[in-house]
């Protein structure tokens, strides 16, 4: 691999430092948005509005930018494995399927298990919060949503579960795509005569998704979970991993202004898309309401996501020392997730009046101690055992994805 001696590239090299300090930011920033989404939800349960007295932008952008930080996090998602796909196998169409797959399966299945395992005992034992309500659906149907990747088609269907389940509806979208991934890989990219063939798929889910996002046949959960209104985040994440590599390989952009004006375009247009209602007009186009109605708000968060990372890889600047303690959101964002709705639970119901600000600290106090605990004395240690050898073929530790 061709690439000069740069702080991009020594980031890039095998051998070299591995993280990544722009991703683990956006990654810090959405994770703390859904955990702050994910309080003002349960707090609006016993009918306190969490920010109420805060200017009605300044409300949203803290409180309501969950659902894109996950759009947020699809996209590093496919840019991630995307990438580490490239640096591991060669080229995308060198894949080993078994391999991917039991690269991932380590990742995800143990956590993932676990906690299945936690919130059936929970609902076993009728627990306020964690019982499934019966006109809803049966732990083992539940169970068997999760376990096959369709929990968000089975929401959409059946109602919504208890909070801990719900959010592994963004596990079923992404684990679809990578059931799916190397196979498109190895029949489209193998041979260079078809490679645009698999350009045209991932163009077509980004194209779609709008679509499938207001698509008036659809309930709204369908609308916003649905395979189809999720997979053009994780696929532009794909090519902007497919770009980056190339630009890597051949280094002279990094010494131009462009990947220090894409990151900030990117922030800007992430910004837009992350405070509403201002500013809501230009010369009299409500043009925020008009993204929403025609779902391309997403598509241009997305966008904006694509051009911050990509920059940011790019540039492979250290991010400042204060911004550690988000970067370390970022790093441990899956575990986070999987665990913060418990520590939302037991916070709000041990301190049900208590201040906000209480509330705010208590939760990610919580959220940071059952992420690390998680990380690490069980994902960790259980994903290095499974990987075994596979781990050592050139996987950069950028990646704890």
């Amino acid at each position: 691999m061709n690439i000069t001696s740069s702080a991009a590239a020594e980031r890039y090299a095998p051998n070299g430092p591995r993280r990544l300090d722009g991703i683990d930011l956006i990654r810090g920033l959405s994770i703390i948005a859904v955990v702050l989404l994910h309080i003002s939800i349960f707090a609006h349960r016993d009918h306190v509005e969490v920010g109420a007295s805060l200017p009605r932008w300044l409300h949203y952008l803290i409180f309501w930018n969950g659902d894109n930080g996950v759009s947020v996090f699809f996209v590093v998602s496919g840019f991630l494995i995307t990438l580490i796909a490239i640096r591991r196998f060669g080229s995308l169409g060198q894949i080993r399927p078994g391999r991917f797959y039991r690269l991932r399966f380590a990742r995800i299945a143990p956590p993932l298990l676990l906690v299945l395992v936690v919130l059936s005992i929970l609902h076993l034992a009728g627990v306020s919060y964690f019982r499934i309500r019966p006109q809803v659906a049966t732990l083992p149907a539940a169970l068997l949503s999760a376990l096959t990747f369709n929990l968000n088609w089975f929401e959409a269907v059946h109602g919504w579960l208890p909070p801990c389940w719900t959010v592994l509806w963004s596990l079923s979208v992404e684990e679809v795509f990578y059931l799916l991934f190397p196979l498109a890989c190895l029949l489209l990219w193998r041979r260079p005569a078809a490679r645009m063939g698999l350009f045209a798929l991932l163009l077509g889910l980004i194209a779609v998704a709008p679509f499938a996002r207001t698509d008036p046949a659809a309930n709204a959960i369908w609308q916003a979970q649905s395979y189809f209104s999720n997979l053009d985040a994780i696929a532009l994440g794909c090519l902007t991993a497919v770009v980056t590599d190339r630009c890597l390989r051949n280094a002279r952009l990094m010494h131009t202004p462009w990947p220090l004006l894409a990151q900030i375009a990117g922030a800007l247009l992430m910004l837009m898309i992350a405070v509403w209602p201002w500013p809501s007009t230009l010369a009299g186009w409500h043009f925020k309401k008009t993204l929403a109605e025609e779902g391309t708000d997403v598509t241009v968060l997305i966008i904006g996501t694509a051009l911050f990372i990509w920059g940011s890889v790019l540039r492979g600047a250290r991010g400042a020392a204060w911004l550690e303690p988000v970067r370390w959101f970022g790093r441990h964002s899956y575990e986070v997730y999987l665990t913060h709705e418990f520590a939302v639970i037991a916070v709000l119901t041990a301190f049900d009046h208590g201040p906000v600000i209480v509330w705010l600290a208590a939760v990610f106090a919580l959220s940071a101690l059952l992420g690390w605990l998680f990380a690490r004395f069980f994902s960790e240690p259980l994903n290095r055992t499974l990987r075994g050898a596979a781990a050592a073929f050139g996987a950069p530790a950028l990646a704890r994805h």
